[in-house]
């Protein structure tokens, strides 16, 4: 069986993905266009023949390493092939370390395994090779040059993912495909999402939804059925504009739907800053602050209305400051804003408070010093205090010093700001992203600053 069995119900691009046979293949693409469910129509067809071969999917994360596997064990119902059930499995790579396993194993004797981003976990192993999201991987680097030897008798290596930045190793296999003559031999494929809506994504996103826009059951990745009517170009382009507008800038818009990498040379806080630091599973709830035994941080830009005003608390691990909590308010009063803050306060795990000061902040920081004497910390915004904390949280991010959570607003924000020159000589660090002047990282950066006191770095004390 091959992918001509499925071609009417794929759409063009999927259907050149799964047919290509290439020993190395590369796509760069749109977000969420459903190349990573047609590869696992592709991994099972690899798995469950006789005569095939195991299939390594390496995920960013342990949730898209179990997506994969959902959706491979649908592919193996479709084709009728039979799979054992999923299981999690304890694999261990070896050197005391331990990974967390996803398998669908066949009566072929071979299985796909799917697991999250660790390199020793496939050391040693053969068959084909799949890395989902490759940009997004903390060290891609490492994560290649370990997935490569495994295909040396007779496996493909695959490489799906979105753009992450310029300064990435997918990225560079694309360049060295482009412009230096593609030397390694790739088999490329680029998928933007105007490529994806001109081949009827539009339609299928339709197709799944009820009158109401809900998913119909039973029908995730269904082809309008007979009588539907297609999309027309207004609705293509409508559609389009929507997704458009609903980007935080347009860096976002070029990068995560146009197969455009972000220019890193502008930005003060690079992609390759954020990426080894985010974690899909940073962030935590109120009443996890109220119970946790580890020292929180606070940083406080404050706003009321035309910009946000964030509340950035970070819970220390050992010498690492975690993502916790953000609240943001928009067009608030000082009173809703004070009780969020003095909510945070109150907790005795929280050690200091950084309030931006400037302006409308001095009199929030004022009063809340006065009730938490020793908690607060007024920091008023001069130049060179801007500067001291934009260096700070950058040395943290370069030290990785911090996680962060994974989040579009977040890394907008982070990416938004620029280092300045002026006319006079000065140094300034300005910036904006949709609906933020940045307030995001200076959030942070004073959370950082709170968290770097000397006096603040003792065990917690019930």
């Amino acid at each position: 069986m091959n992918c001509a069995f499925f071609e009417p119900y794929f759409l063009p691009y999927q259907v050149d993905w799964c047919r290509d046979n290439s020993r190395l293949r590369i796509c760069e693409k749109s977000r969420q266009i459903g190349l990573s469910y047609a590869d696992s129509y592709d991994s099972v067809l690899k798995a469950a023949v006789a005569g095939g071969r195991d299939v390594w999917v390496m995920s960013r994360d342990e949730a898209q390493a179990k997506q994969y596997i959902r959706y491979c064990k649908r592919w193996a119902s479709i084709l009728q092939r039979a799979a054992e059930d999923y299981e999690e499995a304890l694999f261990d790579p070896g050197a005391g370390k331990a990974a967390q396993v996803q398998m669908l194993s066949f009566a072929s004797g071979r299985a796909i395994y799917a697991l999250s981003s660790n390199p020793d976990a496939i050391v040693g192993k053969t068959g084909h090779v799949k890395l989902d999201e490759f940009a997004l991987h903390k060290d891609q680097r490492t994560l290649y040059a370990v997935a490569k030897p495994v295909i040396q008798w007779g496996g493909t290596l695959s490489v799906i993912s979105t753009h992450r930045g310029a300064g990435t190793v997918f990225n560079e296999i694309i360049v060295d495909i482009r412009e230096k003559g593609n030397r390694m031999g790739w088999s490329l494929h680029t998928v933007p999402i105007q490529r994806a809506v001109d081949q009827g994504l539009v339609e299928r996103i339709q197709a799944m939804e009820g009158p109401h826009g809900s998913a119909r059951p039973g029908r995730e990745e269904a082809t309008p059925a007979d009588g539907e009517p297609g999309p027309t170009a207004a609705s293509r382009q409508e559609w389009l504009s929507r997704q458009r507008a609903e980007c935080i800038d347009e860096e976002q818009w070029l990068q995560e739907y146009c197969c455009v990498p972000a220019d890193e040379a502008s930005a003060f806080i690079s992609y390759d800053l954020i990426n080894p630091c985010t974690e899909s599973d940073c962030l935590k709830d109120f009443d996890y602050l109220a119970s946790c035994g580890n020292a929180l941080f606070v940083g406080v830009d404050v706003a009321r209305k035309r910009d946000l005003c964030i509340l950035d608390v970070g819970e220390r691990l050992g010498d690492v400051v975690w993502d916790r909590l953000r609240i943001e308010l928009l067009n608030r009063s000082f009173g809703e804003i004070e009780e969020e803050l003095y909510r945070l306060a109150r907790l005795r795990q929280v050690r200091r408070i950084c309030i931006d000061a400037t302006g409308l902040g001095a009199h929030l920081a004022e009063r809340a010093e006065e009730k938490f004497p020793g908690k607060i910390e007024p920091i008023v915004f001069t130049a060179r205090v801007k500067e001291d904390l934009a260096i700070r949280l950058k040395v943290d991010l370069e030290k990785r010093r911090v996680r962060l959570a994974d989040q579009d607003e977040l890394r907008a924000d982070l990416r938004g700001i620029r280092k300045q020159v002026t006319s006079s000589g000065n140094v300034r660090y300005a910036g904006e992203s949709q609906d933020s002047h940045c307030d995001r990282f200076w959030a942070k950066a004073l959370r950082q600053h709170a968290a770097a006191q000397p006096e603040c770095l003792g065990t917690l004390v019930a």
